[in-house]
């Protein structure tokens, strides 16, 4: 079980990370030029606030199970990168655009919290 929570909490980790990463470092003109016309929608400081969540959230996947204090954390932050995919599911079914990729990060971030949650547990 350990295993396969490193395995996709890992994989999680690394797309959150550089999802956020690029919100972070990039202007919103430069999303929207690069496919994202969903930041139309939002403000630059939103944008922001969703890239720094994202990276948070990567790093609280890996850092509380990787060194032991406080391990509960992960599989928790693993459910609000679940919560965060919510949102982006209904942002793009209400703009009419491909939520796929959104919904296989939700079950990968929800895969992720179930697996932790199991070797806490277990």
């Amino acid at each position: 079980m350990l295993i396969a929570f490193w395995i996709v909490s890992g994989l999680v980790a690394l797309a959150f990370l550089a999802a956020g990463v690029m919100k972070l470092a990039r202007p919103k003109a430069a999303l929207a030029a690069s496919g994202m016309a969903w930041t139309e929608d939002f403000s630059e400081s939103t944008l922001k606030a969703i890239g720094a969540a994202e990276v948070l959230g990567a790093i609280g996947i890996v850092l509380p199970a990787l060194t032991g204090i406080a391990p509960i954390l992960s599989p928790i932050a693993a459910s609000a990168l679940a919560l965060v995919m919510v949102g982006a599911i209904v942002v793009h079914v209400r703009r009419t655009e491909n939520p796929t990729a959104n919904v296989v990060l939700l079950l990968l971030a929800a895969t992720s919290a179930v697996l932790g949650f199991a070797a806490l547990l277990g």
